[in-house]
């Protein structure tokens, strides 16, 4: 059977994304079959320096190119890559991005053109993901966010962003868009009613709650009423649940939980999280 080719094969993208969010959002297209090139400032992409490894695992599949925007002759060849192109993808503010000539430029080679940005209301404010969740109530102080919501999920909103605006041009319609970081915590800030503290899956549910075992934690995911009965009959009833969690490993219980169809896994630390 011969491989089909990917949805995005044949369309080039150019992003200027860098930190989290550009990166993710770019390395989705790549999985969806874009050729990406990737232009970075001389100093290379800030999150390289923080991830290197993780940076190394968005970035592959794509061509890198080290142009500072600043310069004339950089300026002049990032034009000359953007001619070749379907969709610019950028996060500067959009002051930034007007003084770099880059709406301009993407009207001028009829490209898709996709801004990320912190605000809508505001897109030339400051911030970053801690900000915006703070404002939209996902952060429980004084602990730390323990995942950049706001990044991921407008990454995510970003790539669909791209692949609506990739659309509109073919279609001839306008295809300029941004996509607000803020928007995406307040999409984030809407679970909470289902996960934050004091909610109906925040551990108020024995059917769905974290138990310690014999040798770590076990996590049950029994939501549905027949999952849900199947713990109760194969495990334990809701008030025994925690001591019967105790008698055994978790790998055990994800076994258990395998063999009889219960959602049922143990609790393993990240293989990214920091030693």
């Amino acid at each position: 059977m011969t491989d089909q080719p990917k949805p995005l094969t044949g369309t080039t993208v150019v992003t200027l994304a860098v930190n989290l969010p550009g990166p993710l959002a770019a390395s989705r297209l790549v999985e969806y079959g874009a050729r990406v090139i990737k232009v970075e400032p001389p100093a290379g992409d800030p999150l390289g320096l923080m991830v290197p490894d993780w940076y190394g695992e968005l970035a592959a599949g794509q061509e890198v190119v080290k142009l500072d925007l600043k310069d004339a002759a950089d300026r002049a060849r990032l034009d000359e890559i953007l001619a070749e192109a379907d969709l610019l993808l950028t996060s500067f503010r959009p002051s930034a991005n007007e003084r770099l000539g880059l709406p301009a430029s993407a009207e001028k080679h009829g490209l898709a053109y996709v801004e990320i940005v912190g605000s809508a209301s505001h897109p030339d404010h400051s911030g970053h993901d801690l900000t915006y969740q703070s404002a939209f109530g996902t952060v429980v102080p004084p602990a730390m966010p323990p995942l950049p919501i706001a990044d991921l999920l407008g990454a995510e909103r970003a790539t669909s962003t791209c692949l609506a605006m990739l659309r509109a041009r073919e279609l001839g319609w306008p295809a300029t868009a941004q996509v607000a970081l803020e928007d995406a915590a307040r999409w984030a800030s809407g679970a909470m009613r289902l996960t934050g503290p004091g909610a109906i899956l925040n551990g108020i549910l024995p059917n769905y709650n974290i138990y310690p075992t014999s040798d770590g934690w076990v996590a049950v995911g029994a939501l549905e009423p027949h999952f849900a009965a199947r713990l109760a009959e194969h495990v334990a009833p809701d008030d025994r649940l925690a001591e019967t969690f105790k008698t055994r490993t978790s790998d055990d219980w994800e076994a258990f939980g395998n063999e009889h169809d219960i959602p049922l896994v143990a609790v393993r630390r990240s293989p990214h999280s920091p030693s």
